[in-house]
């Protein structure tokens, strides 16, 4: 009995040797497939994003992937936070509470132009109501993981029109401590109360994270602050996931707690963070667009491929006019509102996980595929469109039209 246990056990190990190999190999397979992407995204000029998705489109397509999904998803996650974290960390909390200020009527009409389309389109498709709200909160916000990789690649965070883009993200995600738990209310029946206990819950959780960030921000520096840049960076990080984390616990965004965590952090320990964790954002950056793409069904694309790039179309103007006014609001030139409009038009993990809440209770089939298409084409687009928009700028719009002079005297 003990010889066939010990049988057993050895066999368990054999098997689970076998397939921390396979992950191994596949893992190691995908960051040479990212490097080479990265080699044709960095000769063409253009962010490597589309390529990372695009990539991994292909590869979901050629066959299954054995990854585990717990192990894509906490993957992806990190690389959205890191993001965020490393966004915060190029401003302070006077700079955020500025730029939140002013930037409140661009919010609200982020919410008009843009919620309005998806919201439209899904009740002329004939749709449940509930999967209508839900298909305008996919076409309402943008990625705030595609945009910050953006505002990196093309060095533009210390570009005039860049707080006027982080200002509509920030926004935007503090918008979703409410959207979320509405529709989570909505999806399970459970009532406007239920729905107003998770709104101040999650309002409240926020609130504290905003307080600690602005007003406490100088003891997390000195608590994470050493000499040591193995301790910085396992103390930074574990902070950042920490946070993060509990936010998303009390559905407050991740993207959020993270951000909040990069205002925090000033000072020296804000530039040795930076400096440490950089190559850990881009490598879980690369593996978070790359999962993304692996996690759409190719073959559902073809039939609701109209209908996403029809929707696609309308929600890029939609948003590009938004950052467009945004920036003109805070005096940023025409070229600038240009590139604050193309920045934006990007939509991704956000939109995945609000449609994956309607999929998840079933309540329209096509919800998914088209979703997955929508911000497939927008994912791709926007990186294209914030690349080259400042250069699409008719000239008539950067030539100063001469003042008329006074009337001649006959």
């Amino acid at each position: 009995m003990v010889d066939a246990a010990a049988t057993g056990f050895l066999a368990a190990v054999g098997s689970a040797g076998t397939d921390v190999a396979q992950a191994l190999i596949q893992l190691g397979a995908a960051a040479l497939l990212l490097a080479a992407l990265a080699r044709v995204a960095i000769r063409s000029g253009v962010s490597p994003i589309p390529f990372y998705l695009l990539g991994g489109v292909a590869l979901g397509a050629l066959g299954p992937i054995d990854l585990p999904d717990s192990l894509i998803s906490v993957g992806g996650s990190i690389g959205v936070v890191l993001l965020l974290f490393m966004l915060g960390l190029e401003y302070s909390g006077q700079e955020l509470q500025s730029n939140l200020r002013t930037g409140l009527p661009a919010g609200v009409l982020d919410v008009a132009l843009n919620f309005t389309p998806g919201l439209v389109f899904g009740l002329l498709l004939g749709w449940d109501p509930v999967a209508a709200v839900l298909l305008g909160g996919v076409t309402w916000i943008s990625s705030s993981g595609v945009v910050a990789k953006l505002l990196v690649d093309l060095n533009r965070m210390g570009n005039r029109e860049t707080p006027a883009v982080l200002s509509i993200l920030v926004l935007e995600d503090l918008a979703m401590t409410v959207y979320l738990p509405v529709v989570a209310a909505l999806l399970v029946g459970g009532g406007i109360a239920a729905a107003m206990g998770s709104i101040a819950i999650a309002l409240g959780a926020a609130a504290l994270a905003l307080v600690v960030a602005l007003r406490f921000g100088g003891a997390v520096s000195r608590a994470v602050s050493h000499r040591s840049g193995e301790v910085v960076l396992l103390g930074t990080f574990g902070l950042v996931l920490v946070v993060a984390g509990g936010a998303e616990r009390l559905q407050v965004s991740a993207a959020v707690g993270a951000f909040l965590v990069g205002i925090a952090l000033s000072g020296d320990v804000a530039h040795q963070a930076a400096e440490l964790l950089s190559p850990l954002r881009d490598l879980f950056a690369a593996g978070f667009f790359l999962f993304f793409g692996l996690t759409v069904d190719a073959a559902a694309l073809p039939g609701v491929l109209g209908v996403a790039v029809a929707l696609a179309a309308v929600t890029a103007v939609t948003k590009m006019a938004t950052g467009w006014w945004a920036a003109r609001r805070i005096g940023v030139g025409v070229r600038g509102r240009a590139r604050a409009a193309g920045a934006l038009v990007a939509r991704g993990e956000f939109s995945v996980v609000i449609a994956g809440l309607g999929v998840a209770q079933g309540i329209e089939a096509d919800l998914g595929p088209t979703t997955a298409a929508y911000v497939l084409v927008l994912a791709v687009a926007g990186p294209l469109l914030a690349r080259y928009a400042d250069r699409l700028v008719p000239r008539s719009m950067l030539t100063p039209r001469p003042r008329p002079g006074p009337a001649e005297v006959v």
